[in-house]
């Protein structure tokens, strides 16, 4: 965080604190805790992220295998977010969508030709 401490020098060590705070044993350990990490952060997108929490969570004591888990589970919970929103609206969009014939669409939108 070279920019941080630079720019905002309170704001780095507020957040290094807040780090600090979090990632030690407690109610959960380290590991496990490193191990959220890894799943937030592929959630995230933050490949940086998922390399620096994956080192921590080995280092300590997560074998490849429960990384590799952790990051399975947050592959299953992105998928499962992109199936759920089908039914945001209280019924499967894809219900709505073919409901109609394709002639009988009212469509006022840019899609009309």
């Amino acid at each position: 965080m070279p920019f941080l401490n630079e720019m905002l020098p309170e704001t780095a060590e507020a957040f290094g604190q807040l780090r600090n705070s979090i990632f030690k044993d407690g109610f959960l350990d380290t590991k496990t805790k490193e191990l959220i990490a890894v799943a937030s952060s592929v959630l995230m997108r933050c490949q940086f992220c998922v390399d620096v929490h994956s080192r921590r969570a080995a280092a300590a004591g997560a074998a490849k295998e429960e990384i590799a888990e952790a990051i399975a589970v947050a592959t299953f919970v992105a998928a499962g977010s992109q199936l759920g929103w089908t039914n945001i609206y209280g019924e499967n969009i894809y219900d709505k969508i073919f409901e109609k014939d394709k002639d009988e669409e009212d469509c006022s939108c840019c899609c009309e030709e």
